[in-house]
């Protein structure tokens, strides 16, 4: 473990409750932890899914003025167009490949992996399973962004024909739903098995009919052994 892991704190887990075959790693969004995402996913859960909800270093923040908060990596800005922490994005993403890789030695295939997250988490999500190498089951991202598009498609190393389901508000104020659309179209010219869907009247939150959706995507993608 690198002087950055002993920083990481516990990831929240929500155990299988039978025999345990699949895992969904979930990551939350900025300012928040591990334990915000896990009891959602408890409650949209299979018996064989173990559900992993790591909390984020506490680090300064730009766009919130330098304060110090659980972030991924710095958010500088939300603009479609502002600038990115590429160095922490990729540090982060490392830290992501290497939770996957802990299940894998554990005896769960790839491709019997999830990953998902919440808006900064989300973000990482797409990031991380465009740039592993292996297959993974499936990749969800709620109310977030492909972050360091620019790099894509190059970028994009595997997981081009993995499922994923883009998730957003339309009235989302913080990350402007007109983001998630243009995240989606960007994707979909690398990575054509997208379901991009919108909730209406939904903020910069999640609902009962995301969180069925969700469950049903994470079914498909990882049915009992």
């Amino acid at each position: 473990m690198g002087g950055n892991a002993s920083k990481m704190a516990a990831p929240v887990v929500v155990n299988a409750t039978a025999k345990h075959t699949a895992t969904v790693i979930f990551l939350h969004g900025l300012g928040d932890t591990g334990h915000g995402w896990a009891s959602a996913m408890a409650a949209i859960g299979s018996p064989h899914i173990k559900f992993i909800c790591p909390t984020a270093q506490v680090i300064p923040v730009s766009l919130n003025a330098g304060f110090r908060m659980p972030s991924w990596f710095d958010l500088k800005s939300l603009d479609v167009d502002g600038p990115e922490d590429g160095d922490g994005i990729k540090k982060a993403r490392d830290g992501i490949h290497h939770l996957i890789e802990e299940e894998v030695k554990n005896g769960i295939p790839h491709e019997r992996i999830v990953l998902g997250g919440f808006s900064q988490g989300g973000a990482l999500a797409f990031y991380s399973t465009f740039t592993h190498t292996r297959t993974l089951a499936g990749v969800v991202g709620l109310s977030c962004w492909l972050p360091l598009r620019e790099e894509f498609p190059q970028a994009a190393i595997s997981n081009t024909g993995s499922p994923i389901l883009q998730c957003h508000g339309d009235c989302d104020p913080i990350v402007p739903y007109k983001f998630g659309q243009i995240t989606s179209q960007i994707i979909k010219k690398f990575a054509g098995n997208i379901e991009f869907k919108t909730y209406r009247g939904m903020m910069h939150s999640s609902c009962e009919e995301e969180m069925a959706d969700i469950k049903k995507f994470i079914t498909k993608c990882l049915p009992p052994a």
